[in-house]
């Protein structure tokens, strides 16, 4: 007992002992990792501390100090002389007023460093960085406008070489080709004259450093040098489309349409004329605006007007070609539309006899009606614009699209009447086949009633009169109906299919009875044999027989074939093969 009380006791003092280290080890741990945070900080604090002095340092650089007193050596004038003051009030401001308050922030902030004021020190980094970019923006802007200034001789004169490049060029074109810029020689020669006391004014005022006047001078140069190269590229153009191209294509164009007119074509609705009077208006506005060396839009509108001139070409084209199309589509309409007048008059004239021998409905009596009417149309919408095509008074394209349509509207007549042709051809087509059928139906019945004479049978069953009467009756309709006027055809054919129909069952009928009744009498001779072993077989071939006699040949045939099956199995086979053969 005792020795498991002594157990438990250093089970617990040995677990205190344990959560007491574990204890110690945490905050031990805990103290470590904030002393290395802390250096950390202090370490990122300490960079950008180091990070605004130096750039404190550079806001005043040596190139501002240089750029300055390049500016005193070029000061000649008090334009000059006050921007420099400017410049350096400002130079002085971020100097001695601004500098010294970016300094005393920076030591503000690493004694709060050297104190570990940590809280106080980041909001006041932040405003040093703030203070000190707006410095620096102000410095590099003072910067910029000094080096406008000192690097300003160096710009416009690489700018100046250029454009002496391009106006070298602009010269040397004029000279290439100077009888060609004859009307724009005058305007062309004072502007060239301009641009060369401009680079005049630009050697003096580079010289006198007024770099404020050289840069519009510059800029004028620029501008009249741009202008020139425009006149220089499109004047070329503009004169040969204005004063040869178009001129010649007009001529040429107005001598086509007189030739044509006198030929009997009606081109009116080109306005050529009226075209050309407003094309030269526009041309003489052109050649007075190049006079002041004002070529905008100019080469296009020529470009416009000279492919306007060019399209007139395939419009004279299109009108000889409609002049022949016109001229095919008058013979061939006429022709076409005479001779379906004539095929419908003839039709017409005998439409009585049609009516009269044909059960016809209203819409195919008035189709030949219609046609006639639209053939009447049709000519004289024809006769119309031939009257108008001989007068000249609309143009061949015109005249042959009318021609299109009336040649359009003669197909779809021709069309129809093809139809009412076809139809009523179809009516007689129907009659003859009819009465040929009649014919075939009467051989087959014919040939029937013989075949049924010849056989000789002991009893003719029932049905077969009944079916001959019916078929007989169904043929003197079909006559009845053939020799009525005027015909129905719907009727006709229906009674054409009735009699085949009946006729072709009285026919199956027969052929049917015969050849079982054949069977039947085959099957009681061959049994015959067997009557006097076999008196079953005896008593089935005599109601065979008696069956035979009264004319039922299927019952006939049944008792017959059970009789003999009694002793010959399977001898409805044999009697069938035998039958066949």
């Amino acid at each position: 007992m005792i020795n498991y009380i002594y157990g438990d006791v250093m089970d617990r003092i040995t677990f205190i002992l344990i959560a007491i280290a574990y204890y110690i080890l945490t905050i031990v741990s805990v103290i470590v990792i904030l002393n290395v945070l802390n250096n950390k900080e202090k370490k990122k604090l300490k960079k950008e501390i180091e990070k605004l002095e130096t750039e404190k340092n550079m806001v005043i650089s040596a190139s501002m100090l240089s750029e300055l007193n390049k500016v005193e050596a070029l000061v000649n004038n008090d334009e000059m002389k006050e921007k420099l003051n400017d410049w350096k009030s400002r130079f002085n401001d971020i100097k001695e007023v601004e500098m010294p308050k970016i300094t005393d922030t920076i030591n503000e902030i690493e004694e709060l460093f050297e104190e570990k004021n940590f809280k106080d020190l980041k909001g006041l980094v932040l405003k040093a960085d703030f203070d000190l970019n707006t410095l620096k923006t102000k410095a590099s802007f003072l910067l910029d406008e000094i080096k406008d200034v000192t690097l300003s001789e160096e710009r416009n004169r690489e700018t100046i070489t250029k454009l002496k490049a391009e106006y070298r060029d602009i010269l040397g074109t004029y000279k290439e080709f100077e009888e060609e810029y004859a009307d724009v020689k005058v305007p062309l020669e004072l502007q060239f004259e301009n641009v060369d006391k401009l680079f005049a004014a630009f050697e003096n005022a580079m010289d006198q450093n007024a770099y404020t006047e050289v840069g519009r001078i510059v800029k004028a140069i620029a501008d009249v040098i741009a202008n020139l190269k425009v006149i220089i590229d499109e004047a070329r153009p503009i004169i040969t489309l204005g004063k040869n191209l178009i001129p010649k294509k007009e001529e040429d164009i107005k001598n086509i349409a007189e030739k044509m007119t006198r030929e009997g074509y009606n081109i009116e609705y080109l306005n050529i004329d009226y075209n050309i009077n407003e094309a030269n208006k526009k041309i003489q506005d052109i050649f007075q605006r190049l006079n002041v060396l004002n070529v905008e839009d100019s080469l296009f509108e020529l470009k416009t007007m000279h492919d306007y001139f060019d399209s007139l070409y395939a419009d004279f084209d299109k009108e000889r070609i409609s002049k022949k199309i016109y001229e095919d589509f008058s013979r061939s309409i006429l022709i076409k539309a005479t001779k379906l007048e004539k095929v419908n008059n003839e039709l017409y004239k005998k439409m009585g006899d049609i009516k009269y021998s044909y059960d016809l409905s209203d819409d195919e009596v008035s189709v030949i009606v219609e046609i006639k009417q639209e053939i009447m149309s049709i000519r004289a919408s024809y006769d119309k614009i031939v009257d108008v095509g001989r007068s000249k008074m609309l143009a061949y394209s015109k005249l042959a699209r009318e021609m299109e349509i009336i040649n359009s509207k003669l197909i779809k007549t021709e069309e129809k009447l093809n139809g009412a042709l076809k139809n009523l051809g179809s009516l007689k087509e129907d009659e003859l086949r009819a009465r040929e059928q009649l014919d075939e139906i009467k051989k087959i019945l014919s040939s029937t009633k013989e075949k049924v004479r010849s056989y000789k049978l002991p009893c003719v069953p029932k049905n077969y009169y009944v079916e001959l009467s019916e078929a007989m009756e169904a043929i003197n309709e079909l006559v009845k109906e053939l020799d009525k006027r005027p015909i129905s055809i719907k009727i006709l054919n229906l009674r054409v299919d009735t009699a085949r129909d009946l006729v072709l069952k009285v026919y199956n009928t027969v052929n049917e009875t015969i050849k079982t009744a054949k069977m039947a009498e085959t099957a009681i001779v061959y049994g015959n044999r067997y009557r006097v072993t076999n008196k079953e077989v005896d008593f089935g071939l005599t109601k065979a027989e008696n069956a035979f006699i009264k004319g039922n040949f299927k019952m006939s045939l049944e008792n017959a074939i059970n009789a003999i099956n009694i002793v010959e199995p399977g001898i409805h086979k044999k009697l069938l093969e035998e039958s066949y053969s």
